[in-house]
């Protein structure tokens, strides 16, 4: 049987299981005033239209000052390993103890049970009803899959339409679950990276070389920049504008929803470091967690796979105290368990939902396709 009449026979049971029990997939409405697209009738001429064009034009700007900041971090990262052998990098790889990996691999899980939050609460805020089951499966693979391969607009979104599709939902509507989702990770960066600046801003100067004065202040601003959001989005319903559709953003209850979800992945993800550190490091874990965030930050800002390069050089030189090659070793068993194995298992699960989705055909159906193409009488 050819792909096609696979895909036809496949559509067609799972109409007739949704009639039988009476159900459906949830169909995407959009709701009033949210709906993607650019109105056709709209003058091109607005003001609308020539900010846009205004932004391209200085779009390559960002782009140059991600490559910048990676080259330079990649440079930065050369030097700091060039006094590091391989013979000393493996003896601190493989120095992790049983207890250290299991601990690690642990909070690798809560993190990532953290991000299937994400995609939970932006359905909620979209007013889409998705099984958990679903949701769990398109965050983590969606998420697991663009931290490694990069461009996550690109390979979460295919990702995510790959599986949302099949629950009726809009490639529009996947967008906006996709940005909402974004806004509940950077509330709990910016939670967790104030709260941590302003604490520990005395340690924090000592392993970075800054002033207590400018770690405190960098704190509070940050923390007034989360605070002023979550006052704005609580005076009324507030909304933002992507390629000429409208995005409702969460009230007050949702928004310190998200921001405590965000700041529990980002806690869980950084404790995954933190506990594969060479012991007696004297680093506690509160100013480690405003580290982690500067440097997850550069690496997003870098635009490079997980941040790759750019993450460790920040790390290394915040921690260079420390033997660099048991950091460097830390570093390595960090990626592989918050890295290669989440994406080893996604690909795994997108496998096998692949391989259930196509056996939801009947028995019976498929034969009777099968023997329809291959009779020769009209």
């Amino acid at each position: 049987m050819n792909f096609a009449t696979q895909d036809k026979n496949l559509a067609q049971a799972q109409r007739l299981r949704d009639a039988a029990a009476g159900t459906a997939p949830p169909r995407d409405e959009d709701p009033a005033g949210q709906d993607p697209g650019q109105d056709p009738g709209r003058d091109p001429s607005a003001p609308e239209e020539r900010h846009a064009r205004h932004r391209r034009r200085y779009a390559w700007i960002g782009t140059v000052a991600s490559v910048v900041l990676f080259v330079i971090s990649l440079g930065v990262l050369g030097k700091l390993v060039s006094t590091v052998t391989w013979a000393d990098l493996r003896t601190a790889f493989l120095a992790a103890t049983p207890n250290q990996i299991g601990l690690a691999i642990l909070l690798v899980v809560v993190s990532y049970l953290f991000l299937t939050c994400y995609d939970a609460l932006a359905l909620r805020q979209l007013r889409l009803k998705v099984p958990y089951r679903t949701t769990a499966l398109a965050s983590f693979t969606s998420y697991a899959v663009s931290f490694n391969l990069g461009f996550p607009l690109l390979t979460a979104g295919t990702v995510r339409y790959w599986i949302y599709s099949g629950q009726g939902l809009s490639p529009g509507r996947i967008a906006a679950l996709t940005i909402v989702a974004g806004f509940t990770f950077w509330l709990g960066m910016g939670a967790v990276l104030g709260i941590s600046l302003i604490r520990e801003a005395e340690p924090l100067s000592h392993l970075t070389y800054t002033s207590v004065l400018f770690n405190q202040g960098l704190g509070v601003a940050t923390l007034a920049a989360v605070l002023g959001y979550l006052a704005w989005v609580t005076v009324g319903r507030r909304s933002v504008k992507v390629r000429g559709w409208r995005l409702e953003l969460p009230g007050l209850k949702l928004s310190l929803s998200q921001m405590l979800v965000g700041a529990g992945d980002v806690c869980a993800a950084a404790g995954v470091l933190y506990v594969l550190l060479p012991a007696g490091h004297g680093v506690s874990f509160e100013a480690f967690v405003a580290i982690y965030v500067l440097a997850a930050m550069l690496g997003i800002a870098s635009h490079a796979p997980g941040g790759l390069g750019v993450f460790e050089a920040t790390v290394l030189l915040a921690l260079s105290g420390l033997p660099r090659e048991s950091v460097l070793g830390a570093l390595l068993l960090f990626r592989v368990c918050y890295y290669l194995v989440p994406f080893v298992v996604a690909l795994a699960a997108l496998g096998a939902y692949e391989i259930a989705k196509r056996a939801r055909l009947t028995p019976r159906e498929a034969p009777d396709d099968d023997a329809a193409e291959s009779d020769p009488t009209p």
